[in-house]
């Protein structure tokens, strides 16, 4: 299986630092993802990739790359591809006047949030650009259109209802049989947070397509046993 690193001279000049260093910049990128939880996303990308020939590993939502980092380490590792899937306008909860809104995203010819060039920077600064590939877009409508079977998709998109079923219902389908499907933000509990990420997670394991893998903190970890429901 081939690296996916570079050969000759451009390996010195693309290839990233050692892992520790990679989720050292995971750690100091902005970002909502609690380090423990980075890190059993890192460690599930590993476990998804590993031994696969063009393993492709898909994420929804991605806010200046926190998440990217921690699975474009591992793609990095295991010779995958990461696809990072966001419009990078931001979610609802990160628009003026709500908890999670920061100032210095907004493009001021614009008014309204950009964490493109914030997350584009924080790929190359890594050097990782050879192994993960910026999608600029709806989710919804990427979704439509993708073809490729994934062998993990990370969902920590929108978290209002529409948003989170639309991500769900676009990206699971793709999951290859014996993939991944990590979902973000799942609180049992409704005083921690939102509902529908632990919606989307409850409906995956009552469809019996999917077997609960593992969770840390509030990430989700599903194996798909089946390839549609019954």
């Amino acid at each position: 299986m081939s690296s996916g690193r570079p050969a000759g001279t451009m390996a010195a000049r693309f290839a990233p630092p050692c892992c520790a260093g990679l989720l050292d910049r995971a750690r100091a990128t902005a970002g909502f993802m609690p380090d423990d939880e980075g890190l059993a996303l890192h460690e599930l990308a590993h476990r998804a990739t590993r031994g696969r020939s063009s393993a492709t590993v898909v994420e929804i939502g991605a806010w200046c790359g926190k998440s990217t980092l921690y699975l474009g380490a591992a793609a990095y590792a295991e010779g995958a591809v990461l696809f990072s899937v966001d419009h990078h306008h931001g979610s609802e909860e990160n628009q003026a006047g709500w908890e999670h809104h920061d100032a210095t995203l907004v493009d001021p010819a614009t008014g309204r949030i950009d964490t493109l060039p914030t997350w584009r920077r924080t790929v190359d600064d890594a050097g990782l650009g050879h192994c993960v590939v910026g999608v600029v877009g709806e989710s919804p409508v990427v979704a439509g259109h993708w073809t490729t079977p994934v062998d993990l998709c990370f969902i920590d998109g929108g978290h209002g209802e529409e948003p989170a079923w639309a991500d769900f219902t676009g990206w699971a389908p793709h999951v290859a049989p014996g993939g991944w499907l990590a979902i973000h933000d799942v609180f049992p509990d409704p005083a921690d947070g939102g509902r529908p990420p632990y919606e989307l997670w409850c409906a995956a394991v009552a469809s019996g397509d999917w077997a609960e893998d593992g969770a840390w903190g509030s990430l989700r970890a599903l194996r798909r046993i089946r390839t549609a429901s019954s």
